[in-house]
């Protein structure tokens, strides 16, 4: 297994740049196997989908779009697959921010009954609760 850094996602999913994002696509359609798959740490799905938001303007449900083909793909193992799904899906439903929604489904799988929380927009999500 080999990493992936956010960088590398980012040309594969945007394919915007002539030399580098041709790279990335060889290597994670050509090079992956499932025996031999590529690693996604969570850092780099945050990463992602602020470099997705704020360079590139996509909307919350196209950002979780990309995610899910990330999520489906055979050829890579994402770090905390549950997790970033249910992120995934409070921004496709634009229920909150990924890494918000992130940060609540990592405090229910470490046993937090909630978290608190100034952020009025985070607090309606599931699993915080305003301070």
């Amino acid at each position: 297994m080999i990493g992936f850094d956010t960088n590398l996602l980012v040309r594969h999913l945007a394919q915007d740049d002539p030399v580098q994002s041709p790279k990335a696509t060889e290597v994670i359609e050509s090079k992956l196997t499932p025996d031999n798959p590529g690693f996604v740490s969570i850092v780099a799905m945050v990463e992602i989908v602020w470099v997705l938001d704020r360079a590139y303007g996509l909307s919350a449900p196209q950002m979780a779009t990309a995610i899910e083909r990330m999520l489906q793909a055979e050829t890579l193992v994402v770090e905390c697959e549950q997790e970033v799904f249910t992120a995934a899906m409070a921004l496709k439903e634009e229920r909150g921010s990924f890494a918000d929604a992130l940060i609540a489904a990592r405090g229910a799988r470490a046993g937090c009954s909630h978290t608190l929380t100034f952020d009025r927009k985070a607090a309606r999500l599931p699993g915080f609760r305003l301070l």
